[in-house]
């Protein structure tokens, strides 16, 4: 099997935090995810370290829009106007117009929006493609729970590009937590897409925070241990955090790089604003068969 290895974006200067995949096409290169606008030399630096430039890249597959993933896309294409961006029918919508998650996101990190994320540019509706099924000789199929707008891509050597889908693991780590950021966490609809990606056997899991999971098996089997575990932990934000912090300290080799790829205090956000959908709806939370 052919070497797999993300190209690195030192996000915020840090190694292993964020990254993007070189992927082989029936149409030529395509990039899986490209990063926010702040990496974008980075994201350069890495294509010429490939003897690549970017104007070799014909494709963008997106997982979702989320700008750690996505932000970029508008830059590019105005650096690259033949790039073809492909990302789902909900996300699609906001990359054209990107004003109404600019918001959003400006309301979630305040001041420290440019630093992080940068300049979030439309994407010509031209150069838009919505996802099917199958896509350039890769299965595409919906992955919601991190985010409704979540899409993987499975390509035929059984390398699955998951976005956020398969979780984070700073690799080598062996550690492996759910991003759970505001607004739109679904435990129920996550653990269905753990399903969907057991279903179909994938030999690797190729993740943007951060690197290549050989062990898919017992990868998603941690994700889906310890989503439950998050998700029923429902108590006072500085607990919830100090309990994570602990976990990571007695479970992970790098908890400072987790914290850097998937903030805390985001993700309680978004697991508090679960709980609290499932008290106004009287909805009880799903139930989790042991496994």
């Amino acid at each position: 099997m052919k070497a797999l290895e993300p190209i690195d974006l030192h996000h915020q200067g840090a190694e292993r935090v964020v990254g993007c995949y070189l992927v082989e096409t029936s149409d030529g290169l395509a990039l899986n995810d490209c990063g926010p606008s702040t990496c974008v030399a980075k994201l350069e630096e890495g294509l010429g370290r490939r003897d690549l430039a970017l104007t070799d890249i014909s494709h963008l597959l997106l997982s979702h829009i989320h700008l750690d993933h996505a932000g970029a896309a508008g830059v590019l294409v105005r650096k690259h106007p033949g790039l073809q961006v492909h990302v789902s029918e909900v996300g699609a919508p906001h990359l054209i117009d990107p004003s109404r998650l600019e918001k959003s996101a400006r309301r979630l990190y305040g001041e420290a929006f440019d630093e992080l994320w940068g300049e979030l540019a439309p994407v010509p509706e031209e150069n838009v493609r919505v996802l099917g099924d199958e896509l350039l000789g890769l299965q595409v199929f919906p992955s919601p729970g991190h985010a409704n707008h979540n899409a993987c891509y499975l390509a035929p050597d059984g390398t699955l590009y998951a976005g956020d889908a398969a979780g984070v693991r700073i690799q080598p780590d062996h550690y492996v937590c759910p991003p759970t950021p505001p607004p739109e966490f679904d435990l129920g609809a996550w653990l269905n897409t753990l399903d969907e990606i057991e279903r179909r056997k994938p030999t690797r899991l190729a993740l943007i925070h951060f690197g290549v999971v050989d062990d898919p098996e017992r990868h998603l089997e941690q994700l889906r241990r310890r989503l439950r575990d998050w998700a029923a932990d429902e108590t006072p934000e500085t607990e919830w955090i100090a309990r994570r912090e602990r976990e990571w300290a007695e479970e992970s080799s790098q908890p400072g790089a987790y914290e850097r790829a998937m903030p805390l205090w985001q993700s309680y956000a978004g697991l508090r604003r679960y709980w609290d959908k499932l008290a106004e709806t009287g909805s009880p939370a799903p139930t989790i068969a042991s496994r």
